[in-house]
């Protein structure tokens, strides 16, 4: 399922290559930035306007499903410098993602984890009741495509510890996995499913990526175990300890030369004959294989 809503994705993208707003993350950083210091400087009701609630939307205050996504995650003074970091870091991985991917990706990319945000809120409004619905966890999912399209990135943690982004991922991804527990354990259904369909957003533009990923690692760990790897290894150290005693290092199977009685001869060992044996420049083509 996850790969056919991966091939449809694709397609809206190269059938609609101008969908979207260039500078998305832009529009929606400012207009965070904007709401925090009316909420701080005001008070949180006076932008309560803004923020998704099902039981105001079906009284007709439509603006919601669209204004919740301006609403911060932090509404105190407090929390300013955690309110700047988040922001700076939604602004920089979301242009980044745009580009990389274009336009039409990115903003389908959001739109897609806005919209099921959206019926999270429904679904959490008609089974439990108002519950505060944001673009928090889709935002961070943004830290997840970042890391999958650039792991080696280095971040500088507190300006000076430089950690690999593909480290920091497992980190987000931990608090995902607390997010989720902690509040299905409180019986929060809003709480435990936005995290959760944030990563399902996630999954879905990069499910190839994950399977790919999985198939490579599962293969590497199955040549790692094999006998004839285990065989190999075994006879590699045996090698060494060989060229320790005798004063050489290679020497042909076929001919019997050596590097040290030649040195300007090349030699290769064939990782098609069973264990571990050495041939030089001249048979390494046309010798037999050890069976």
């Amino acid at each position: 399922m996850l790969n056919k809503l991966h091939e449809l994705s694709e397609r809206f993208v190269r059938r609609y290559p101008d969908f979207g707003l260039p500078g998305l993350m832009r529009y929606i950083v400012v207009a965070q930035a904007v709401v925090y210091v009316l909420t701080v400087f005001s008070s949180a009701t006076a932008t309560s306007f803004l923020a998704f609630r099902w039981s105001a939307i079906l009284h007709g205050e439509i603006w919601r499903l669209v204004t919740f996504v301006f609403m911060p995650a932090y509404t105190s003074i407090t929390d300013a410098i955690w309110m700047a970091f988040f922001l700076y870091l939604y602004y920089m991985i979301g242009m980044t993602l745009e580009r990389e991917w274009g336009t039409a990706k990115f903003n389908l990319y959001y739109a897609s984890g806005v919209a099921l945000t959206i019926l999270v809120g429904i679904v959490s409004g008609i089974l439990a009741g108002d519950a505060w619905i944001g673009t928090r966890f889709v935002n961070l999912s943004m830290f997840f495509a970042f890391a999958m399209l650039y792991p080696d990135t280095q971040f500088l943690i507190f300006l000076i510890i430089p950690v690999k982004v593909k480290w920091l991922a497992w980190l987000d991804a931990a608090f995902f996995a607390f997010s989720i527990l902690s509040n299905a354990l409180s019986l929060n259904l809003a709480g435990a499913l936005l995290p959760l369909i944030a990563i399902l957003n996630f999954f879905v533009f990069f499910w190839p990526d994950i399977t790919d990923w999985f198939v490579y690692r599962r293969q590497r760990a199955r040549h790692q175990t094999s006998p004839k790897t285990i065989h190999f290894r075994q006879a590699a150290r045996d090698q060494k300890r060989k060229e320790a005693r005798q004063g050489y290092r290679h020497k042909c199977e076929v001919c019997g030369r050596t590097d040290a009685d030649f040195p300007d001869l090349q030699f290769r060992y064939c990782s098609r004959c069973e264990g571990y044996h050495c041939f030089c420049q001249d048979h390494i083509f046309t010798h037999e294989h050890y069976k």
